[in-house]
């Protein structure tokens, strides 16, 4: 390992009670390489935000969404058959009373899968959604 970088970092106090409660059930030893874990994953999943925008990229989409949201099914679906060459599998899940999860496989341009991603995203009714690019 090289040179090691000191930083520091500000919390809000219910956050770093949060994080300290999850390190310490999953057997961190420290919070430094628990950030450390935290800021590798995040820089992994966010790295193809700088790709090549014609590179092909594979991966899933997963999205939380209240299906009761007036319009939104269709506005979901009019999306997804919009960017069908992107879409290779599509898994449905109902979650609770009124929302349901759905994990899209996509493999295709990253522009057109941020493209994608953005769209469904911004549909009212679409509580999360994490895209999960795989790079091999």
């Amino acid at each position: 390992m090289g040179k090691i970088t000191r930083v520091s970092v500000t919390f809000p106090p219910d956050l770093l009670n949060d994080f300290d409660e999850v390190i310490g059930k999953m057997g961190y030893e420290s919070r430094s390489k628990a950030i450390q874990d935290a800021v590798r994953l995040f820089v992994s999943e966010k790295k193809w935000l700088k790709e090549e925008q014609n590179a092909s990229q594979t991966g899933i989409i997963l999205m939380v969404y209240d299906h009761d949201a007036r319009g939104l099914e269709t506005n979901l679906t009019e999306a997804q058959h919009h960017h069908s060459t992107l879409i290779f599998s599509t898994l449905h899940i109902h979650i609770g009373e009124r929302d349901c999860l759905e994990a899209i496989a996509i493999k295709g341009k990253a522009s057109e899968i941020r493209h994608l991603s953005d769209e469904l995203a911004t549909k009212k009714g679409v509580k999360i959604l994490k895209t999960v690019i795989v790079t091999v």
